[in-house]
């Protein structure tokens, strides 16, 4: 016996198709653009309320129930929604992007294809320092009495390359092995399709101040360019449930609870047992927990009791 089955029009973004194949520059030479998307806010609505065969309510309704899965973590009608980007990024970051393995990638193929011939260039005033309390982390940068010289460095190392690159093509030598002394500046391109759920779990990491700068530079693009676009009303409540909010651990409430309090004795003591305050002649040690704790009493407006 046939159902009757309703079916819905093709979701159309208009804020997005404005934009289809338009490049979004990042870097000195990487561009992110769409090149086709899947659903929007209303389709994760009225995959939310399939249960009961209901599609898209007023807006209010629609904006509170977005809401709602955002903030309970409801994940699965996100998934609903789907978007292809051309990209063009750097070697090196393009290592860390595709650690997300939540996407479907076709990346250009240098055993087929000549290399692209661009290569991330970094200014003077560019070159960070590495960070003594985090290994994967950078803090400040070189003055232009240093930065001058890397970049003078990384120019002739990237030409070089590209010479030795072009002489073994035209020698003949087999593109899959000419290029295996190629840089990790070098741009590679890569289409990437993805689901709004995993792409948000992509910006939340990718989009924090501790990310590496150049992969953050192409999250806020995605995030602040396109997905606004795509999904306002999504975008709204993961700012203010994600990217805008604050987390506390068991630990972390029970100290807040003595602060809130008036107990900060207590509240020290409590961060003690914790293992938070080791000291060693007279400082603290390192302890990310409590460095972390620290800087959300600091957005909070609160002095540490220790």
């Amino acid at each position: 016996m046939e159902e009757n089955i309703e079916i819905n029009p093709r979701v159309v973004i208009s804020a997005l198709d404005e934009i289809l194949g338009k490049k979004f520059p990042v870097l000195d030479d990487g561009f992110v653009r769409v090149i086709d998307y899947m659903g929007g806010d209303e389709s994760i609505v009225q995959a939310a309320r399939v249960s009961y065969g209901k599609g898209t309510k007023k807006i209010s309704e629609d904006t509170g129930l977005i809401r709602y899965l955002m903030r309970h973590q409801h994940t699965t009608p996100f998934e609903m929604c789907e978007i292809k980007l051309h990209v063009r990024v750097p070697m090196d970051t393009w290592r860390q992007w595709i650690r997300h393995r939540t996407a479907n990638i076709n990346e250009y193929s240098t055993r087929y294809s000549i290399a692209v011939d661009a290569s991330q260039k970094t200014k003077a005033d560019e070159w960070r320092i590495q960070a003594k309390d985090n290994k994967q982390g950078s803090d400040g940068n070189f003055g232009l009495n240093v930065g001058e010289k890397l970049t003078e460095q990384e120019n002739e190392l990237q030409n070089l390359a590209r010479v030795v690159y072009q002489e073994r093509l035209q020698l003949g030598v087999a593109r899959e092995q000419a290029r295996k002394d190629l840089p990790l500046s070098t741009y590679t391109e890569a289409y990437w399709k993805i689901d709004l759920h995993n792409l948000l779990h992509f910006l939340a990491l990718r989009m924090e101040g501790n990310a590496q700068y150049e992969i953050r530079c192409y999250a806020n693009v995605i995030g602040n360019e396109i997905v606004k676009r795509w999904c306002p009303i999504v975008w709204k409540a993961f700012e203010d449930y994600v990217m805008n909010s604050l987390t506390f651990s068991k630990q972390e409430i029970e100290v807040l609870e003595k602060i809130y309090s008036g107990k900060f004795e207590d509240a020290k003591s409590l961060a003690d047992s914790f293992g938070w305050l080791k000291i060693i002649d007279t400082r603290f040690t390192k302890n990310i927990e409590r460095a972390e704790f620290e800087a959300k009493l600091k957005k909070l407006g609160i002095k540490n009791p220790w």
